[in-house]
């Protein structure tokens, strides 16, 4: 083990000063910047085409985006832009009403954001079922991959020649070299050979348009009165919460990937600070862009905000000073390095058929349903919401069934016990109900719940419909064995609930 491998941090202790003490780190972090800013242009470009704006104002707002996210975000290392998520749904809007309705869009939808971050609403995130989530990255990695197909298929036989040379530097040249990330090799060496040898390939300028300079900043053209918010509101809605959603799903994906905890309440109202300044200066809102944050996470080891800085600084030097240099960057290296991106995104393990044989078929058809939803409709958060959906319904479903009565009649069949176990709440009480045979008991009956809990009031609602219906047949009910919560609860409710 060498001297400098020995005093080296762990990969979940790296910090800022860490880095900023380490050559070897800072180097790292700063080139995992760079193929991150790089892997960023085509596809913001794309989605600015989406949402109908200027490609370059997109470039600047994921600028603002980036640069404020790392200084605020809650999730050292994730990459935040102007994402195809939030394009999908600020679209139908532009087309409609124009574009000079996205800066009261994307204020309102920041302001709801940073709402949502000092309430500790992102709390929420813990009840997506692992399902889903497992549908979310595999749909992810499916649609990064379609998504960069037309950059090569149908392409001239010298595309598939660069195609091939990039893959093979991005998958072999780790093995031999690991100072430098590959994928920033493999963009040098790619553009260089097209440039020397006079290469005429599809390349980044052909994409949108490269011009230099910074626009200025946008200003509110029309009045903010309540016509207006009756425009914007749902799309407000709309970008704050598919935002949240799919910065809440990265942050947690890097979580698992770092094994490092992230502040998902500050990443929460950061997010809508940051829409908020690319507003005013770049005009469209963003959220976490998933595949270049596994470009600088996996593929560039990055850990910490200087990856991410750097990544934003390398952005703003390519839309100002280096726009030129940037264009000629050929589409096809960058469609490349996202594929292997996207083979790395899924969840390999989980499709595999034994671990579909293992699986509860409930858990299987969430996660199948996820990834449908998502890659038939491109929308991230549409997926996960659907997912989660039918995660609630099975499991509602299976809880409903979780109670149990043991009836027992005792000698002289006078009396009637019943033991009950399982916690009593709105998805199991209806169930209860049905265990009680009310026509044939004696005129004695014990309900025991030593064994259960009372949890809502659905539960005291259905004590009272079963002592009602044994009533209804001359019979008198005793309860026992609460505990004294729950025998506050019943006491204060029992009677009162109509």
């Amino acid at each position: 083990m060498s001297p400098s491998s020995e005093h080296a941090p762990a990969a979940n202790d790296i910090t800022v000063g860490s880095v900023l003490r380490s050559p070897a780190l800072l180097t790292r972090e700063c080139l995992a910047g760079v193929i991150t800013a790089l892997a960023l242009i085509p596809e913001v470009i794309s989605f600015s085409v989406i949402a109908g704006v200027d490609p370059k104002v997109s470039l600047v707002a994921s600028v603002v985006l980036c640069l404020t996210l790392s200084i605020l975000g809650g999730r050292p290392a994730m990459v935040t832009a102007a994402a195809g998520s939030v394009a999908l749904v600020i679209g139908p809007m532009v087309h409609v009403h124009g574009v000079e309705y996205i800066l009261p869009a994307v204020i309102l939808g920041g302001i709801i954001q940073i709402i949502f971050g000092l309430a500790g609403l992102s709390r929420m995130m813990r009840y997506i079922p692992r399902s889903v989530m497992l549908g979310f990255v595999n749909a992810l990695g499916i649609l990064i991959f379609f998504a960069q197909v037309p950059h090569v298929w149908g392409q001239s036989g010298l595309v598939w020649v660069l195609f091939a040379v990039t893959l093979a530097i991005v998958l072999l040249l780790p093995k031999i070299l690991k100072s430098v990330p590959s994928p920033l090799v493999a963009i040098v060496v790619v553009t260089a050979v097209a440039l020397l040898m006079g290469y005429r390939v599809p390349n980044v300028g052909d994409e949108g348009p490269m011009s230099s300079g910074l626009p200025g900043f946008t200003t509110l053209l029309v009045p903010f009165n309540l016509q207006t918010l009756q425009i914007v509101w749902p799309t407000a809605l709309s970008i704050a919460f598919v935002g949240l959603m799919e910065s809440l799903l990265t942050a947690k994906l890097v979580d698992d990937i770092t094994d490092t905890p992230s502040g998902k309440r500050r990443e929460s109202w950061a997010l809508g600070v940051g829409n908020i300044l690319a507003g005013f200066y770049g005009g469209i809102a963003g959220c976490a862009m998933i595949g270049q944050t596994i470009v600088n996470v996996e593929l560039g080891k990055a850990r910490t905000r200087i990856s991410t800085i750097a990544a934003g600084i390398v952005l703003l030097l390519l839309v100002t000073g280096l726009s030129q240099i940037m264009a000629q960057i050929p589409m096809v290296v960058l469609a490349a390095i996202m594929m292997v991106v996207a083979v790395k995104t899924v969840n390999w393990h989980s499709l595999q058929p034994a671990t579909l044989k293992r699986m509860p078929w409930s858990e299987t058809s969430v996660m199948v349903l996820t990834v449908v939803v998502t890659v038939w409709t491109g929308n991230l958060a549409l997926g996960v919401l659907i997912g989660v959906i039918l995660a609630m319904m099975l499991f509602a479903r299976r809880i409903a069934h979780v109670i149990h009565a043991e009836r027992k009649l005792s000698d002289d069949g006078e009396q009637v016990y019943y033991t009950v176990r399982g916690p009593l709440f709105f998805g199991s009480s209806n169930d209860l109900f049905e265990h009680f045979d009310y026509a044939h008991d004696p005129k004695t009956v014990t309900i025991d719940l030593t064994h259960a809990q009372i949890w809502d009031a659905s539960s005291v609602a259905a004590l009272d419909a079963i002592e009602y219906r044994y009533q209804r047949h001359g019979a008198m009910v005793t309860v026992i064995g609460l505990d004294n919560r729950s025998s506050d609860f019943r006491d204060r409710l029992s009677g009162n609930l109509g």
